[in-house]
């Protein structure tokens, strides 16, 4: 029985009408796992200021990440739960034609199962902060066209989101046009990046209807809040939220941090013990595995006895 990749899992997905993709955002292996554990079905790979440019690298997302850094990072994740689609960040493909098609070759062999190319220059930056420079129309169709055609060279069915950052610089209208170009060169799905109302939302899945269309919710950016309920309702088929992970994260080592450095300790929860942490992290199953190939490094177990 041949095996169903996770971008085809996603592909039949779209083409249901009544299917609705939530993905929050990961930037890590832990983040992911958690994720996966309160049940969501797919994850957004956070590549730039929220993944990898911030917790790899600890810079804003100023454009600072490689496709090798992206590639690394998407293996990692997708490979953590090979049937559960990853959506992740390329940023601007990295380059010309050519680049863009070995980005879609490498993110498809890494198993990711879709990707979102946006139009900002190189030197491009979070869709949240103001000051974007966009490529123009040509350039950005040129670069959704070497994805799609990368795809169907390959016979994968990783799924090309075009996105477009017009929207702060030259408006509604060309955002529209360039949404329409892109779908018209074998785009999947569309991207408007840094919607600022309810009505726009509403009116922009209408207008590019039934292409399906992906709301990127970032809380306290551009987009007022909409939660994945009413984006649904508004006809969107799928919903990211970038900060999911990382900015509770943020909070938390933050006040974890100032803790430790006021009092001299952490003070972690009594449940929160190193056996906790890594049956987040897949301890069973890694000791299931040495188990059952006959391993007897862990037969005693790993839990401590309790301590008064």
């Amino acid at each position: 029985m041949p095996i169903v990749t996770a971008a085809t899992t996603l592909r039949r997905s779209l083409q249901d009408p009544k299917s609705f993709i939530v993905a929050p955002g990961v930037y890590d292996g832990l983040s992911a796992r958690i994720a996966l554990s309160v049940g969501f079905d797919a994850l957004y790979m956070v590549q730039t200021g929220a993944g990898t440019a911030a917790s790899a690298h600890g810079q804003a997302d100023l454009g600072i990440c490689t496709l090798n850094d992206m590639r690394a990072n998407a293996e990692m994740l997708a490979s953590i739960s090979p049937s559960t689609p990853v959506i992740a960040d390329a940023d601007t493909g990295y380059g010309g034609p050519i680049m863009v098609a070995r980005t879609t070759e490498q993110y498809s062999r890494s198993g990711v199962a879709a990707f979102h190319i946006e139009d900002q220059v190189q030197t491009k930056r979070c869709g949240h902060l103001a000051g974007k420079i966009l490529v123009d129309k040509e350039t950005y169709v040129a670069r959704i066209r070497a994805a799609v055609q990368a795809r169907k060279r390959m016979g994968s069915d990783i799924v090309v989101i075009a996105r477009t950052d017009a929207l702060q610089g030259h408006g509604y209208e060309e955002s529209m046009a360039r949404l329409r170009a892109a779908r018209d060169a074998g785009a999947d799905v569309g991207f408007l990046e840094g919607i600022t109302s309810r009505e726009m939302a509403r009116q922009a899945v209408q207008e590019l209807a039934p292409w399906p269309m992906l709301l990127n919710m970032v809380e306290h950016g551009a987009t007022p809040s909409i939660s994945a309920d009413e984006a649904r309702e508004m006809g969107f088929r799928m919903i990211i939220f970038p900060f999911a992970a990382i900015g509770p994260a943020l909070t938390a080592i933050r006040e974890g941090m100032e803790k430790l450095k006021r009092d001299g300790l952490p003070g972690l929860s009594k449940d929160l013990t190193p056996q906790v942490l890594f049956r987040t992290c897949g301890l069973d199953a890694s000791l299931k595995v040495d188990a059952e190939a006959g391993g007897a490094a862990f037969e005693g177990g790993v839990d401590l006895e309790d301590k008064e």
